[in-house]
């Protein structure tokens, strides 16, 4: 009888673009709401947010948003203009995140998930070609499942791994949400637009060495749910809708029985949370729901002040510092469309 191979992930890197936004779009929905009574609303949010960067592919001009002669200075831009771009930059972000893995190996497969963008051939041809990858590499595109893409794509590399011990699975999220900002005088897209910014990551995926492994997996569609958080396609971008009810929803879900048990087990609580940073009141959410103490997630806060909501990537950036920690054990979570809670189970293991 065979025994099952550990899929570990071996190195983890992560980039983000060069123009730090923050300010640049505080301060353009302030004038979006200017006269509204929503403007103070909106501005005692954004100082309790726990975001003080977000970092973007556009340019210093183009984050300015209305003001010069920028990307968002005129009319919306279309759809189209905003994947020609979402073509030239996420591929390029993505690269810059691969190159501090340092020698990639022999990479057998490769998983890339982002949900900010489409464009084909996809962003793993595109990838595979500028890396010079074997043209036999077998490939997996995950799209448009949202923040919770990573855990998937983790995932999918340890179902690779397992069935092919010999396995070396590159994996990488690129997501680019600014390019997806929408004009308007209503105050709830503009608090989420205030969430996200651009970041990618990579991993090595393989059956050995030393690294994370990447263990059961956790999963729990909430009911009553499916509307809170919504990413449709418009002719000016994808547009988003992320209701002030998740954190609630989602406190209340995690202290059911049953999820609890799918999230903790029957044993001692893990000694690490990888969560991910979706916006302070869901990591207070989370927090309170698993009752754990005021330093768990650290990590998840350091990386919203830090970068924002980065969509799938937010969890890489997440993992990455808990390369360095070396947890004995640990759960890996996000949230995102569904609404879902996606996850799984991860311990340090030493080379073998």
């Amino acid at each position: 009888m065979s025994t099952k191979v550990t899929a570990i992930i071996n190195r983890l890197a992560t980039a983000v673009p060069a123009c730090d936004f923050e300010e640049d779009y505080r301060a353009w929905a302030m004038r979006q709401l200017k006269g509204q009574r929503e403007a103070k609303l909106y501005a005692r949010m954004s100082e309790r947010s726990g975001i003080e960067h977000r970092w973007s592919v556009l340019s210093e001009n183009d984050a300015r948003l209305d003001e010069g002669d920028g990307f968002y200075s005129a009319e919306a831009p279309s759809t189209a203009l905003r994947m020609t771009l979402y073509a030239e930059e996420a591929p390029t972000l993505a690269l810059a995140a691969i190159g501090k893995l340092g020698e990639l190996g022999h990479i057998t497969h490769l998983v890339v998930a982002s949900c900010t963008g489409f464009v084909a051939p996809g962003i793993d041809q595109i990838v595979a070609r500028r890396l010079g990858l074997a043209d036999d590499v077998e490939r997996v595109l995950i799209g448009f499942m949202g923040c919770y893409a990573a855990v998937t794509a983790l995932r999918t590399a340890r179902h690779i791994v397992r069935s092919e011990p010999q396995a070396r699975v590159l994996v990488v999220t690129v997501e680019l949400s600014t390019l997806h900002h929408q004009q308007t005088v209503e105050i709830e897209p503009l608090l989420a637009g205030a969430q996200f910014g651009d970041g990618a990551a990579a991993a090595i995926v393989s059956g050995s060495g030393t690294g994370l492994s990447i263990g059961t997996g956790i999963a729990a569609a909430l009911e009553e749910s499916d509307q809170l958080i919504t990413w449709q396609i418009g002719d000016t971008g994808f547009q988003m809708r992320l209701s002030g009810k998740v954190p609630g929803k989602i406190g209340a879900a995690l202290k059911r029985l049953d999820v609890r048990q799918r999230i903790l087990g029957d044993g001692k609580k893990p000694a690490a949370f990888a969560v991910h940073a979706g916006g302070r009141s869901i990591l207070d959410a989370v927090a309170e729901g698993l009752e754990l103490d005021e330093h768990s997630l650290d990590h998840s806060r350091a990386v919203l002040r830090d970068f924002g909501n980065m969509s799938s990537s937010t969890l890489m950036f997440v993992l990455e510092r808990f390369m360095q920690d070396r947890p004995e054990s640990g759960v890996a979570l996000a949230f995102g469309p569904g609404l879902a809670m996606e996850g799984f189970r991860f311990e340090w293991c030493d080379a073998r």
